[in-house]
């Protein structure tokens, strides 16, 4: 056990028998007064005891760093800790498959899109091999498919899924679901504002539109104006844009009459529903 330092005395008090009194009058004075001519050392047995108390600390020390030299060095804790468990002391389990978004958007994403409804025939126009479109075949479908290429590579385009019917002779449905790789950019999101820019900026003062609920952003269009291509009769058309996570949807509707709200709000909502 190590032994406490000594510690400083405090300054010696002198007593009255030990003070000496100055001669009276002053220098020149010829009055004196026994002891008058030795002055007193004053501070030197303060000294002593502060050399005392700094070679009791420095020898202290000494004596702390040998005793801890002999010993074992410590172990220090790691510096990555072990991963915490929860309260129950168990690992968390991995949600099941139906509750697992990741489990369903990268498996067959076909299995999402919406099942053509009883009595709709299946759309013989669709462009597409075996419910898959290529990055060329979807880039396809727009006014300048060359820009388009381009810009879908830089956005990540990883493949894309869809479906279509025709239901009787009053309209027909094509729905897409576009899947991005999303490494460097949110690119499901600014497809979707692509597409819901010039459904709306494009035919603003014929065109309603409405949020669809549950989507943030996504919305739902109604162009109240016909359109009219050579060789055929007017089509009225809807359409829907929206998105979540990596996966862009698209909805559209055309047929021989105004597409009313509910048909293409039902059919974005369910299909939203199923993402």
């Amino acid at each position: 056990m190590e032994e406490e330092p000594a510690r400083p005395a405090a300054p010696a008090v002198p007593t009255p028998s030990e003070v000496r009194t100055p001669p009276i009058g002053g220098a020149g004075s010829s009055g004196t007064v026994e002891g008058a001519g030795r002055r007193r050392r004053r501070g030197r047995t303060t000294l002593l005891i502060t050399a005392a108390a700094v070679l009791g600390l420095v020898a202290g020390t000494c004596t702390g760093v040998l005793v801890q030299a002999d010993r074992e060095p410590t172990k220090l804790p790691p510096l990555s800790q072990a991963t915490l468990a929860r309260s129950a002391g168990k690992a968390p389990e991995p949600l099941p498959a139906h509750q697992d978004r990741r489990v369903r958007t990268d498996g067959d994403l076909r299995e999402l899109l919406l099942k053509k409804p009883q009595g709709a025939r299946e759309a013989e126009w669709l462009e597409s091999v075996d419910g898959w479109m290529d990055l060329a075949t979807y880039t396809g479908t727009f006014g300048r498919p060359d820009e388009q290429f381009s810009q879908y590579i830089l956005d990540e385009f990883r493949r894309a899924a869809v479906t279509g019917w025709d239901v009787g002779n009053d309209y027909s449905v094509e729905i897409r679901l576009i899947q991005f790789r999303q490494e460097e950019v949110m690119s499901a999101d600014e497809a979707s504002d692509n597409g819901r820019h010039w459904a709306g900026w494009a035919r603003e003062q014929d065109t309603d539109r409405w949020g669809i609920p549950g989507t943030g952003d996504g919305e739902a269009f109604v162009h109240n104006r016909p359109e009219a291509e050579q060789g055929s009769a007017p089509l009225y058309k809807a359409e829907a844009h929206a998105w979540r996570g990596d996966i862009q949807m698209e909805v559209w509707v055309t047929g021989t009459k105004r597409i009313n709200k509910k048909l293409i709000m039902d059919l974005a909502e369910r299909q939203m529903g199923r993402l």
